[in-house]
């Protein structure tokens, strides 16, 4: 079988890649094994000077890299660039702060010494999405490498370009060849892949199912996942807000990735005395954003990165707008062959709409009433979802008391966009997944945190 490439843009096919066989992939596993076992002893600035390795090919070829997604999923040039320097700078920042992060922890007990220390579990299995196919990766990849494990990637099938740069990146940086492998096969075959029993843990990032599924298989076996899943992120603008602010926030985080991003806002739930002003500046924001093909310069929104997506995302608006949603804004799909949507607002969006209620994958917002404060939060709560959110307000104890004591999500934000960090834990509550990413807790996920106590 083979795994398709396709130009969102156009839709044409790129490149077709044979599918690993089943003695290729028992290949991988077995290799894979065999590295950890000298990897894990390796010393920590002989790993970090491979990482920073690694964030130097990276810049070395970001204007290809920035291409390649460009082609593959559609990311216009310039975000695609940004999204390879911020891997690099993630490299970077492990390379620096690994040792310290898994450093062995001294604890005072009736002993003559207790500690607790960090040895890395072997082989981790990547499942991970298209929409940021370089990113997703690092911030899994730097922290996992770095603490001794190695890695074993099954991108989404439509970035397999993207999913063999990587492995090129860490073979150019001096990394033992199988301490990062891409494995080119179809979802049907991860769970075979993790019932194996050279894979000790398992990261995903996708939908809701899809962790479930990964979740359930992983868990029959006994074995550690971090998940990092959907989203529905509540926007909260009160009525002292700046309106202006939260106009271009709110439009910048929306159409991040043409919308296709999990920490993108979503829903916007804005309080009655400030909505129809707030309406205005977001609809003229959402408008300004140029469309069109993502190798053109000052292309803000690309193509959606399939067109069965984009029609999904269309059938969702369409099912909104029977549900009582008015269209400020877009809210029919592009002429052409590509798998373009453009801009699209929706107002008086209600629970119990598609644009409430689900995911929404694209380049379209929902305007959501609220009386109050208090009816605010209870709307942004009101999910299955809970990845991130963010507050407008003037004042800055209000907002933070709201986002860090009020706000159900991993991650909160007051006036600004929610985004990863990796100075910063990332991941979710609810059905957008557990576990975090990034940080020192990211590190710590996939480590054995061991008690050791010498009487």
């Amino acid at each position: 079988m083979a795994l398709r490439s396709v130009n969102p843009a156009s839709g044409e096919l790129l490149r077709e890649y044979r599918e690993a066989s089943e003695s290729e992939l028992r290949n991988v596993l077995l290799e894979s094994s065999c590295a950890f076992a000298g990897w894990r002893t390796t010393p920590f600035a002989v790993r970090a000077e491979k990482m920073r390795a690694a964030a130097d090919r990276l810049d070395a070829r970001k204007d290809e890299l920035a291409r390649l997604m460009a082609l593959e999923m559609g990311k216009p040039l310039l975000p695609g660039r940004a999204e390879i320097e911020k891997c690099a700078g993630t490299c970077r920042f492990y390379a620096d702060n690994a040792e310290r992060f898994l450093a062995d922890e001294a604890v005072e007990t009736e002993a003559s010494k207790s500690f607790v220390a960090y040895n890395p579990l072997g082989p981790v299995l990547a499942v991970m999405p298209w929409n940021f196919p370089f990113w997703q990766v690092f911030r899994f990849a730097a922290p996992a490498l770095m603490a001794g494990n190695v890695g074993i990637l099954k991108h989404a099938s439509n970035v397999s370009g993207c999913a063999l740069a990587i492995e090129d990146v860490f073979r150019e940086a001096g990394f033992p060849e199988p301490a990062f492998r891409a494995v080119l096969v179809g979802s049907d075959r991860v769970a075979s892949i993790i019932e194996a029993p050279a894979v000790k843990a398992v990261t995903l990032t996708g939908s809701t199912p899809a962790g479930q599924s990964v979740a359930a298989r992983a868990g029959a076996v006994l074995k550690k996942t971090v998940l990092e899943l959907g989203g529905s992120d509540p926007y909260v603008v009160l009525e002292d807000a700046d309106l202006e602010l939260a106009a271009e926030t709110c439009a910048t985080s929306r159409l991040i990735n043409s919308g296709q991003s999990c920490i993108a806002a979503k829903r916007f739930i804005v309080l009655e005395p400030v909505r129809r002003r707030f309406e205005e500046l977001f609809v003229e924001k959402m408008r300004a954003r140029k469309m069109g093909d993502p190798l053109e310069p000052g292309v803000d929104l690309g193509p959606l990165a399939r067109r069965d997506l984009r029609d999904s995302v269309h059938e969702q608006v369409e099912r909104s707008v029977r549900g009582g949603a008015r269209v400020l804004l877009g809210g029919k799909p592009a002429d052409g062959k590509g798998a373009f949507y453009p801009a699209t607002v929706l107002t008086d969006v209600r629970k119990g709409m598609a644009a409430f209620d689900e995911e929404v994958f694209g380049p379209v917002a929902a305007v959501v009433p609220a009386r109050d404060e208090d009816e605010a939060i209870r709307l942004a709560n009101d999910s299955p979802f809970g990845l991130g959110a963010a507050v407008f307000t003037r004042d800055v104890a209000r907002g933070e008391r709201i986002a860090a004591r009020s706000l159900e999500a991993g991650n909160c934000f007051v006036n600004a966009f929610v985004r990863s960090d990796p100075r910063l834990p990332f991941g979710g509550v609810k059905e957008s997944g557990y576990g975090r990413e990034l940080s020192h807790f990211g590190i710590r996920e996939f480590v054995n945190v061991k008690t050791v106590y010498v009487k």
